[in-house]
């Protein structure tokens, strides 16, 4: 710990709260557990489990809210990957760029087909895909492009897209952790080919379980990817092509059909929360140790996660001196992909992608979700200041931040019930 502890402390510490939840799925629960508990029950006394009407209405809802014209529900955002890698036919001798600074299940969707991740470099401010280090990587082997829209902001498009299509090769959108974020007036999952997304419990969008689904515009891949999820199998028994079982779980799409409806609401509250953090930030000197996340000019950024730089090396002493005061942190991501021990085969080394190996040391992610109070903020950045010996500058108090989404998306989404299965 700084020997300039106190500094920031003693100004602030009577306002300090003991703990600050990385995550709170409890209080987003406790608002709608009645709503939930009623399409649970609804689910459970149809027997249609597997599916059923609840999945063919929310997979319609899901494509209104992201105005594309198909939504294809799957088990989960690992399958969403491996399913699109699938039907544009990507196989052994294949090689598939995407970035190395992402979840595992990117990489390992390509490797599951026999196919080769290329790994390209990120751009350090953003810690999205370098589209110039795409370029680079794109050789006559090359089947796909995955561009990941990390974190909640979306990747580059304008400079992927033509790529892309000079190399003649689909481009798959990972969007596993960016569900309404846009580029240029569009949401993420109609952009490229096919769009990948989760309802991991901890994402914008969570289930209360496994669960993913897939966008597209075109209706060939459409119709593929809803035979690769049910063994290639239509009608019943026949089979076409060999797929996977990856089906959602009609409970799962009752839960985010009462969930649906208030997404929008708790983007932009994300996004206030955001705005709140750089306010707060400003008020201490704190340029030179932490470097905070900017926003998105070309489209709207849904903050996932609110990723802030530690300078010096300082990043895992940080955390635990947050750890010390009951403030929920994690690391996303400590070790990169190409430097993962299962893909040692592969041959890359230390040092081939030196922005995406700093980003693994310096970042941390900080809570973020719709639910967190100012107090719980204030509290974050005061420990945060506290731990570097900086004292609060002398400006107004940071204002309680509201935020409207752009006027393409202020639609209504439809309630669960007033949706006809």
């Amino acid at each position: 710990m700084s020997s300039g502890t106190t500094s920031a402390s003693t100004q602030s510490s009577q306002d300090l709260l003991p703990a600050v939840p990385l995550l709170a799925l409890d209080r987003q629960y406790a608002v709608l557990r009645d709503e939930i508990q009623v399409a649970i029950a609804r689910v459970c006394d149809s027997g249609r489990f597997v599916l059923g009407p609840d999945v063919t209405a929310l997979e319609e809802e899901l494509a209104r809210a992201l105005d594309v014209p198909h939504a294809i529900s799957c088990a989960s955002g690992s399958d969403a990957l491996l399913l699109a890698l699938m039907a544009i036919g990507v196989g052994p001798g294949d090689e598939v760029v995407l970035p190395s600074y992402t979840f595992f299940a990117t990489a390992s969707a390509v490797t599951r087909l026999g196919a080769t991740p290329i790994f390209a470099d990120i751009d350090p401010t953003t810690y999205l895909v370098d589209p110039a280090d795409v370029r680079r990587k794109v050789s006559r082997r090359c089947r796909a492009i995955i561009p990941v829209h990390l974190f909640g902001r979306t990747a580059d498009m304008d400079a992927l897209l033509p790529i892309a299509t000079e190399a003649g090769v689909p481009l798959v959108e990972d969007a596993a952790q960016s569900i309404l974020s846009s580029w240029h007036g569009r949401c993420t999952g109609g952009l490229g080919d096919i769009g990948c997304f989760s309802f991991y419990p901890t994402k914008n969008l969570g289930g209360v379980g496994d669960g993913g689904f897939l966008t597209t515009t075109r209706d060939d891949l459409a119709r593929s990817l809803r035979l690769l999820r049910v063994h290639g199998m239509e009608p019943r028994y026949y089979h076409e092509l060999i797929g996977i079982n990856s089906r959602l779980d009609s409970i799962q799409a009752a839960v985010l059909r009462v969930k649906l409806p208030h997404l929008d609401a708790w983007t932009t509250q994300r996004q206030a929360n955001a705005a709140r953090y750089r306010e707060l930030f400003a008020s201490y000197d704190l340029g030179g140790q932490v470097t905070v996340p900017t926003d998105e000019s070309r489209g709207r950024h849904v903050w996932n996660q609110y990723v802030i730089r530690v300078a010096d090396g300082r990043r895992d002493e940080l955390r635990k001196h947050l750890a010390a005061h009951g403030v929920g942190t994690e690391i996303y991501y400590p070790v990169p992909l190409h430097v993962q021990k299962c893909f040692a085969h592969l041959g890359w080394r230390p040092g081939d992608l030196p922005v995406t190996e700093r980003a693994a040391d310096e970042t941390l992610a900080l809570p973020i979700f719709p639910e967190l109070r100012v107090d719980e903020q204030h509290t974050v950045v005061v420990r945060i200041a506290e731990f570097f010996g900086v004292a609060r500058r002398p400006v107004g108090k940071p204002k309680a931040a509201t935020l409207q989404p752009p006027h393409f998306l202020r639609r209504i989404v439809g309630r669960a019930d007033e949706v006809i299965s």
